[in-house]
């Protein structure tokens, strides 16, 4: 892993490169960050935010999802992709919200992750973004680039989660991870990483790599 100097250059270069990062999924409530989050597994932001934009007309809170059965969500959401895993576990979740928690999102990790569907990375995206909980989110940006780049140095994201949370100060954790993914997509992809473009070539544990890592 990088030493704690390296890790501080790299994380001001993030700063610098993404002043103002937000997340890039469109919510407004815990319901609506939920519902985002877990149609986003292998699907990118913009297609999530495609659906998403009528689904949370037609059905703006967890009884409305409740009250379906899963065969009757899927052409709302065919296009994200695996959809019928997706709309099984959408129905299922909003009836756990009705019957254990008065249709509202729960705002603890054990009680988010005892949902069906919603994995830690799920349950972190929606305690940092609906709750403004510290909580850090890997996905498969955070995963690649933090270990690529030293400030991390683990084979799991639960092991980069509690990696990370103890090189970047508990404030930033939340721009962090949206900075990771940012340059994750921009720059560090996973195939074919950008190192020529990247400033933080000099500072990477990995500079140079060609093939995912």
């Amino acid at each position: 892993m990088a030493s704690d100097t390296t890790a501080n250059s790299i994380l001001a270069e993030l700063a610098r490169l993404y002043p103002r990062p937000a997340p890039e999924l469109n919510f407004s409530n815990p319901y609506e960050t939920l519902i985002a989050a877990m149609l986003s597994a292998q699907c990118t932001d913009k297609q999530v935010n495609s659906v998403t934009e009528t689904l949370f007309v037609r059905f703006p809170d967890a009884y409305a999802i409740a009250a379906l059965e899963p065969e009757q969500l899927e052409p709302h959401i065919r296009s994200v992709g695996l959809y019928h895993t997706k709309a099984r576990n959408l129905v299922t979740t909003c009836r756990e919200l009705v019957k254990r928690h008065g249709g509202e999102v729960p705002n603890t990790i054990g009680e988010l992750t005892a949902l069906p569907g919603v994995g830690r990375k799920v349950a972190n995206v929606v305690l940092a973004n609906a709750f403004g909980q510290p909580a850090f989110a890997v996905d498969t940006h955070v995963q690649r680039v933090a270990n690529r780049l030293g400030l991390a140095d683990a084979k799991t994201p639960e092991q980069t989660e509690r990696q990370l949370m103890a090189v970047v100060p508990m404030g930033d954790w939340l721009d962090t991870h949206h900075r990771l993914i940012f340059h994750g997509r921009r720059i560090c992809h996973a195939r074919r990483p950008d190192c020529a473009a990247c400033t933080l070539y000099d500072l990477c544990a990995n500079a140079g790599c060609t093939a995912a890592s």
